[in-house]
């Protein structure tokens, strides 16, 4: 009992129920590799407020994928320098570690299994005698007797 001249049931404002569109994520909108769906659920089911804007999750997205993407950086140079292919704990709290401004944001941090910074304090270091900074031993005071020939 339909009218030809109604719109099928379910046609999304399309008339006459034209081809349907590939949905297209909001990651992808945003050229972002993290989900933006997926934090936006998380605002909303959190109750961090009674309302969660549009640009929210997008821009949360964003923020932690730089962040993701600096801190997977730098323990990957960290790796490179200790002649590993693979990321370590330890290599992340290396990189976190030496890098003024992601060690000040994840200054009460405790990463699992990275272990300390290396570092010896200068008064445990020996102590270098005067006496062996006075005389340098150079190689033009060598006390080799010439040969005779």
């Amino acid at each position: 009992m339909e009218a030809s001249g109604k719109v099928k049931k379910g046609a999304g404002g399309r008339k006459g129920g034209g081809p349907k569109k590939k949905p297209v994520s909001r990651s992808v909108k945003a050229g972002l590799q993290f989900p933006v769906g997926r934090i936006g659920r998380y605002l909303k089911k959190g109750r961090y407020s009674q309302r969660v804007g549009t640009g929210a999750p997008v821009y949360l997205a964003a923020v932690l994928e730089y962040l993701a993407a600096e801190v997977l950086e730098l323990a990957g140079n960290a790796a490179k320098d200790n002649k590993k292919n693979r990321i370590i704990p330890r290599h992340v709290l290396l990189a976190v570690r030496n890098d003024d401004e992601l060690g000040k944001l994840l200054h009460g941090v405790t990463i699992a299994h990275g272990g300390v910074l290396p570092n010896i304090n200068p008064v445990l270091l020996p102590k270098k005698t005067e006496k062996a900074n006075k005389e340098p031993k150079s190689p033009a005071k060598t006390t080799k007797s010439p040969r005779k020939a």
